[in-house]
């Protein structure tokens, strides 16, 4: 890999102040793995006294709107969450993509403010089980990454591209190492079409029902640069187990 493996949870809508505790136990654990870079994605309302709370780890948005200012009541602009102390957002999950409509379009406009305000940029991609099932995994992504990706690759390592396939989300259900292997190959071909040399600055993520029983397998298919990790992220214990599977060997 040319990075170090990049470890990102994603709390989702899930946490309170109670929970920067945890976060603190992140911190110590990642601090004891300096080969892995870790990030947190806290709900908007931790992130300020989460930004205060740690010291190795980075902190992410989940979502942002693609102005920097205006009248958009609820939403968050890239600018406000750098001010509130993170260095990268999350765009286009497929859960924002299937509860907010959000279009391939959208998702490339965000993805192009967050680079503006000087955030990384994890672009989330994935094919539904019946888009699988019917042969379409990989045209579909391909898609996905087209319309998605921001025309300007940014600086190197700006822009990281998740792949989490949407029926393995919160399921428990994983994808064959094999299939995994496929789709980010793939994916790194479509990086280096758009990006040229560029593209190998970018990481490529997998999610999809990431936990410490098979973080090691998932981590090691052919680049895969690291794992946005959903709910196996909200307790220390289980998230640093899978900061561990990252851990590059010493042998």
């Amino acid at each position: 890999m040319p990075h170090r493996p990049y470890i990102v949870g994603n709390w989702k809508m899930n946490g309170t102040r109670a929970s920067l505790a945890e976060a603190r136990a992140i911190d110590r654990g990642a601090a004891r793995n300096p080969g892995v870079n870790v990030g947190i994605a806290p709900p908007a309302t931790l992130l300020a006294p989460m930004a205060e709370a740690v010291e190795t780890i980075s902190l992410g948005g989940q979502d942002c709107h693609a102005q920097a200012s205006g009248a958009f009541t609820g939403d968050i602009s890239a600018a406000m969450l750098a001010d509130a102390g993170a260095s990268f957002v999350i765009v286009g999950h497929s859960e924002r993509r299937l509860l907010h409509g959000e279009t391939n379009e959208m998702v490339k406009a965000k993805a192009a403010a967050a680079l503006a305000a000087g955030l990384g940029a994890i672009v989330c991609v994935g094919e539904t089980e019946a888009e699988r099932d019917a042969g379409k995994a990989e045209s579909v992504v391909s898609a996905q990454l087209a319309g998605s990706l921001p025309d300007d690759a940014g600086t190197p390592g700006q822009v990281t591209v998740a792949y989490e396939p949407v029926w393995a989300i919160g399921t428990g259900r994983v994808p064959s190492a094999v299939d995994v292997s496929t789709m980010h190959r793939a994916i790194r071909a479509t990086l280096e079409g758009r990006y040229g040399a560029a593209n190998a600055g970018m990481r490529i993520l997998y999610g999809g029902s990431v936990n410490a029983g098979n973080a090691a397998e998932l981590l090691h298919c052919d680049e895969v640069g690291g794992a946005l990790v959903g709910g196996a992220s909200l307790t220390a214990d289980s998230f640093l187990t899978i900061v561990s599977a990252a851990a590059p060997s010493t042998d």
